[in-house]
Formats: C-alpha cells, structure tokens, sequence
C-alpha cells in the first residue's frame, strides 16, 4: 500500500504564521489562537458601561459590539467613537476579552458611544474586505442621523457631529483609511472629529511593508500600495477629520513607522492638527495585555482626553 505521509506533509505545509496567535496553510486551513473567547455583553445597570451586539449588515454577517456609559442620560448626547481592533487583518475580535476590556474602559474614561466594528478576516476575506466593512459601519452609524436609526443607543444618546475612528495595530490603519474615505464620500449628518491611531500598522520609512500586509491583500503592490503606504498616497492632505491622535510605544517594532506617518502627515496639504505620543518602556499594544498598568492607563486617559478636548 503507497504512504499517505507525502499527502499529510503537504497539507501541513504553513502559508503564513504571526505565533502565538495565527497559523495558515497551503490547503488553506487556518488557526486562530487569540480573539477565539467571547466575552458577554451587560446591561447590568449596577455596571459603569453597558454593551451589547447588533448587526451593522445582515448581507455581509458585519456585527459590532457598542458600549455605552450606564449613567448616561435621556436626552445626554455623546460623542461617538468608531474602533477598529488590531490583529494583523486576520485574527482578533471585538467580542474578546482583551478588547471588550479596553473598549469598557475607554468608554468608561472618556464617556463616549463606542462601536466596536467586527470586520471580516483575511484570508478567507482578503483586503480590501476589512476596509468594506469598517466602511459600511460608519456609514450604519450616519444612518442614524435623524433619530430613525435601527438601534436606539445611537438614536437616543450620540452625537454624530463629535465622531472619531480608533483603532491599534492593523486596527490603526483601518481607521487611517477610513478617514481617508470619508474625504472622498461625505456622510451627510454625520462629522468625523478625529481619529487616534495607535502603534499604527503601516509601512517603513524605507518603504518595508509587513509580511502581514502580502498575506491579508494578495493583490496588492507593496510599498506602493497607499493603503499600507500613506506617504506615497497623494490624497493624504484630504484626510476628511480635523484632528489626529499618533500613539507609539519606545519599544515597540512599529514605533518608527508611526513616527514617520505622523511626519508625513504634518508635511502634507491636510490643514488639521496632528499630536503624537509615546510611552516608554513598552512594546506592541501592551495596554491590551497588561491594562492595569500604569502606562495603560495613562494612555486610555491621553485616549479619553484627545476625544474630549475642544
């Protein structure tokens, strides 16, 4: 009988992996080790922050996760922030432990409306699926705008003329993008404030990209893809939000590709006001790992601040 251990080692062969949280393979099975846990929503009213999920785009299977202060009143009207989780386009959730925590606290801190967008993961959805769905989300949010919307958290308490995307990681050049967009398409009722980009996911000052960034969009150019690249995108200075929030880490391996966007950004034909800030001694999203620390704190503050300043 002809071994089957030929067969076996080809379907095990790796496509790509970012241990300890993603493996894929050739046969295009894949592994996802972080962002697999869901925590439950609370309505709990002795509870700081009230959430719960609801669909942003029955077509697409696009759901969120919203958040909302629990003391909030009737007719108290907040800003809204728009997130955007991290994971290298391919793994993470909203529903996970790690960012239903962060986004509990931030809203907490800052006192907004918060959607945290489940956008779909390469590669079974390859970019630009990511950006499609961040996209479609804002607009749910927008659809809102005369109090008719499908969800009453929204109808009831934002303020969609104070909006802000967020994101960390790769989450960070979803928002980035997404400003981007709303330069091109308005969004009538709704006004993109700002937008706070943490650790950012872009590439090099010397155009490197990350290997991430090939296996997410299979399609793309590389260093001359603006989507991954903003310094070569001539459309930079028509970013729609007024304000940008550039968060890096001393040690983190992105900390110069989020110094060299906030240049980049400051040099061009945008007319808004661009801030950055570092916090020492740590690495990539250490605030999702360690959120009692701190620095972790310290920065859902800077986070909570940037939202509020008038």
């Amino acid at each position: 009988m002809e071994s089957n251990n030929n067969d076996d080692d080809n379907n095990n062969e790796i496509a790509y992996e970012f241990l300890p949280y993603f493996r894929a393979y050739k046969d295009g099975r894949v592994e996802r080790f972080f962002g697999i846990d869901r925590v439950p929503t609370s309505t709990n009213p002795n509870s700081t922050v009230s959430s719960k999920d609801v669909v942003v785009s029955l077509e697409s299977a696009v759901w969120a996760r919203l958040f909302k202060p629990t003391t909030v009143g009737p007719n108290q009207r907040l800003p809204v922030l728009v997130y955007f989780h991290g994971g290298a386009y391919c793994f993470g959730s909203p529903f996970c432990a790690e960012y239903h925590n962060h986004l509990t606290s931030l809203v907490a801190e800052a006192n907004v409306i918060a959607i945290s967008v489940d956008y779909r993961l390469a590669p079974e959805y390859p970019i630009p699926i990511a950006y499609e769905d961040s996209w479609a989300a804002l607009k749910w949010v927008a659809s809102h705008c005369n109090g008719q919307g499908p969800e009453n958290w929204i109808n009831d308490n934002a303020d969609l003329q104070r909006v802000f995307v967020a994101g960390d990681s790769a989450g960070a050049n979803i928002a980035h993008n997404t400003a981007m967009k709303a330069g091109e398409e308005e969004l009538a009722g709704l006004e993109l404030i700002g937008a706070c980009l943490v650790h950012p996911d872009f590439a090099s000052k010397e155009g490197h990209v990350p290997k991430a960034w090939f296996f997410a969009c299979p399609d793309t150019s590389g260093s001359s893809d603006p989507r991954i690249n903003p310094a070569v995108d001539s459309r930079l200075g028509k970013m729609r939000c007024r304000r940008v929030l550039v968060c890096v880490a001393e040690k983190d391996w992105a900390k110069e590709r989020g110094l060299f966007y906030y240049e980049k950004l400051r040099k061009s034909e945008w007319t808004g006001a661009a801030e950055i800030v570092e916090t020492e001694g740590e690495g990539h999203v250490f605030h999702l790992f360690n959120p009692n620390c701190e620095n972790a704190v310290n920065l859902v503050k800077r986070l909570a601040y940037f939202i509020n300043q008038e």
